[in-house]
């Protein structure tokens, strides 16, 4: 295992997650959240980080969002129902871990709400939702 610059993981995440659009879009969300990779007792126990084999350079890392997911109901992840609520919708989309939309999605705000929508709309394959209606309103 590689140890990684906390600046640097976020694009460890992406370039490990690259060409899957789930596994892209629940990782994009974990990140863009802006808690969960500032957290020592999160990147060290859930993240799993090495250079890649085919080019020896680029820095490569993985959430194991299963046993994120398991501690966090264990509460041996403490967590604000925010960041708690932001995680479980992650490793839904990036790692198919069942979770009850109905109590998840209540409570979070309107960026994290944003960024799901953004989620969702990415590992559908579809273009991000939000700039789309942008570029209607820029070209009409």
């Amino acid at each position: 295992m590689t140890t990684v610059n906390p600046r640097h993981l976020g694009d460890a995440l992406r370039a490990g997650a690259r060409g899957i659009y789930p596994l892209e879009a629940g990782t994009s969300l974990l990140i863009e959240c802006g808690s969960w990779l500032h957290r020592e007792d999160f990147t060290s126990r859930f993240i799993t980080a090495g250079t890649s084999i085919s080019d020896g350079i680029t820095l490569l890392a993985s959430t194991d969002w299963e046993a994120a997911v398991t501690a966090l109901h264990a509460g041996e992840l403490p967590a604000s129902g925010g960041e708690r609520r932001m995680l479980l919708l992650a490793a839904s989309i990036a790692g198919g871990i069942p979770v009850s939309l109905c109590d998840t999605l209540p409570g979070i705000d309107r960026r994290n709400a944003s960024l799901v929508g953004t989620a969702v709309a990415h590992a559908a394959g579809l273009p991000d939702p939000y700039q789309e209606t942008d570029k209607r309103y820029l070209n009409g």
